[in-house]
């Protein structure tokens, strides 16, 4: 069990479980998809019946994409918006406005599910990451995504992932790796690179509606070294932070969200609001190396993707070549810094040590 430490640090050791019947999580994840229901058919009536048949494919999509945003860090976006963009060949500010609509309900979902499991969670990550977030959704959505052409739009949403992919390997590559429960000094300086992650990834999202969630996965797992199972959680909570306030901007203020996307967002809500709370319950089972194979998994699929569907110019191949290098280079030198690793924390600490 962790020992007592300054106020400056957090606790270590092994992950506490907190063991919740299955009725219990089956029942709470009901009520909540119930309750969504009934808002869906009170919101779109017949409609939402007849887009739900006709717009199956969006829906079948969501299937996966619900368990992806609930259970991981990369969000339900990481699967709609490479399928629309890549298969189904919708614009990518459709896909990115539909991943930003359907993430407000499908980890915004998840994210009620998380504090009711008991889910461990870094809880000072919400507050100096979540609100940088919504401003740089905002900041984004105005000055950035209008400027940039619809195709690097798309490889930056790969450039986005694989550089995940990376810290994952980065951070994995030792037999036996020593995990953080919290951040364990917790200054001015810790402070300030949540919120340049959390801003950095509120634009990111801005671009692709999704990105918060891996900016500061990287950095929470990379520098601060804690374990993916409690940040994982944390970052679904953290991109349900952004992903609602930037749903509105888009239907309220851009009014850019279009009566095709509407027709989408209907066919998957009901999906969703089962998919996703499903998706953190089972996260919340599986062990942490699991959850690393399955990014690395998702993330090797959109990086062949992008190389075999996307067709690419050689100025946009070597400016997304140079963007994956440049953010490999900051992961390793992320990967590299000594000052949150558990074995070089003082006082003598407990320490997670975890089999990969």
């Amino acid at each position: 069990m962790s020992s007592p430490i300054p106020e400056s640090s957090a606790t270590y050791g092994v992950v506490q479980e907190h063991e919740i019947p299955k009725r219990s999580a089956l029942r709470f994840n009901l009520t909540i998809a119930l309750l969504v229901w009934a808002l869906w058919l009170a919101f779109g009536g017949r409609a939402a019946i007849s887009h739900l048949f006709v717009d199956w494919k969006v829906a079948l999509t969501m299937v996966f994409g619900s368990l992806v945003g609930g259970g991981t860090s990369e969000g339900g976006g990481a699967i709609a918006f490479p399928i629309f963009t890549k298969l189904l060949h919708i614009a990518p500010r459709d896909a990115r406005n539909f991943s930003l609509a359907i993430q407000s309900v499908g980890m915004g979902a998840a994210s009620l599910s998380i504090p009711y499991l008991r889910i461990p969670i870094e809880r000072r990550a919400l507050l100096f990451a979540g609100i940088p977030g919504v401003f740089g959704v905002v900041f984004g959505a105005y000055f950035i995504a209008p400027h940039i052409p619809p195709v690097f739009v798309r490889t930056s949403f790969t450039v986005l992932v694989s550089s995940m992919g990376v810290a994952l390997l980065l951070i994995n590559r030792e037999k036996t790796v020593l995990r953080n429960e919290r951040i364990p000094i917790f200054t001015a300086r810790e402070k300030s690179i949540l919120i340049a992650a959390g801003f950095l990834g509120g634009v990111v999202s801005a671009l692709v509606g999704t990105g918060e969630n891996s900016v500061v996965f990287m950095v929470m797992v990379l520098l601060f070294r804690i374990s993916e199972k409690i940040v994982t959680p944390t970052t679904v909570i953290l991109m349900t932070m952004v992903t609602i306030p930037g749903f509105l901007l888009h239907v309220f203020v851009l009014k850019d969200f279009t009566p095709i996307v509407m027709g989408y967002w209907l066919a998957a809500v009901p999906v969703v609001a089962v998919g996703a709370p499903m998706g953190a319950w089972i996260c919340a089972h599986m062990k942490r190396h699991s959850i690393v194979l399955l990014l690395l998994f998702l993330i090797a699929l959109e990086f062949c993707s992008t190389l075999l569907l996307v067709p690419m110019s050689r100025p946009v191949l070597w400016v997304s070549l140079a963007t994956l290098a440049v953010c490999g280079c900051i992961d390793w030198a992320m990967s590299q810094a000594r000052r949150y690793r558990p074995e070089t924390l003082h006082p003598p600490i407990h320490k997670l040590e975890t089999e990969v």
